[in-house]
Parts: structure tokens; sequence; C-alpha cells
């Protein structure tokens, strides 16, 4: 359980989805935020698999990398690659910080910890994790103060 704002709140993603809309993280409008809601969405299913590795039993575990990389590669990295280049911003949704960056970047250094060179035919999204981690710092900076 946390504390906001004399709000005592539990469930992580009703606490993330408060403060991201307190901080303007949120979208402008209703089309940004089911795009946001979207985006999070596809990154959970991914992270879930990554998270639930360590649980694997050992004689299953090089099959469920595996299943990870092909979908990471196949799917998932390709997907964002696509959002990234169709609207030519540094953002996945407007051309601001939203809650679905913090979380791409999140799942980005999850899957450079399976496999650094999952990333490699990704040009976009390694300059995105570049240019996002300094946007998160700063915002990070704002709120603790």
């Amino acid at each position: 359980m946390v504390e906001i704002d004399g709000m005592k709140m539990v469930q992580t993603r009703a606490i993330l989805n408060y403060i991201a809309t307190k901080y303007n993280l949120y979208g402008k409008d209703m089309k940004e935020r089911a795009l946001i809601d979207m985006y999070v969405e596809g990154m959970v299913d991914l992270y879930e698999m990554i998270l639930l590795l360590p649980m694997t039993p050992p004689d299953q575990k090089d099959a469920k990398v595996a299943l990870i990389k092909e979908r990471t590669t196949n799917r998932y990295f390709p997907a964002f690659e696509k959002v990234l280049k169709s609207h030519g911003q540094d953002y996945l949704v407007g051309n601001k910080l939203s809650k679905a960056d913090i979380h791409l970047v999140e799942l980005l250094y999850a899957v450079e910890e399976l496999d650094p060179s999952l990333i490699t035919n990704f040009p976009l999204l390694k300059v995105f994790s570049l240019l996002s981690l300094t946007q998160i710092s700063t915002l990070s900076f704002q709120v603790l103060t």
C-alpha cells in the first residue's frame, strides 16, 4: 500500500495510472489514453514472460528463452519500432513522454539483461531507450522534489 495525496492506494496499475494522470503522462485525450493502454498491455505480455523465466523448470528453460527471443524479435520489437517510425517522433504517443514510454524503457532493459543482441536490428528502439531515459530521470527529479 502507498499513500499519495492523502489517499491510501493498492494495486500497481491503479497507482501507476494515478501517477501518470497526475504528472500528465497519460495522454491529452481518450484516443491517446487508449493507445497508451494498448501499448502498455502489449509490453506486459512480454514482460511477464521474462519475469516468469526464473520459475521455469530447468528442462523447459531453453525452450522458454527461445520463445521469448522469437517473440521479442518477430512480434514486439518490430511493432514498437514501426510505431516510432510511422510518426517520426521520439515517443510512442503524441510527441511527449508518456506512461507507455516509461514502460517500454523498462522492457528494453529487461530484454537487454536476457540477451543484449536482441535490440541490434531495431535502431529506433536503441535511440529511444537513451532519449527516454534522460526524460525519465528529469521527471523523477521533478516528482521527488
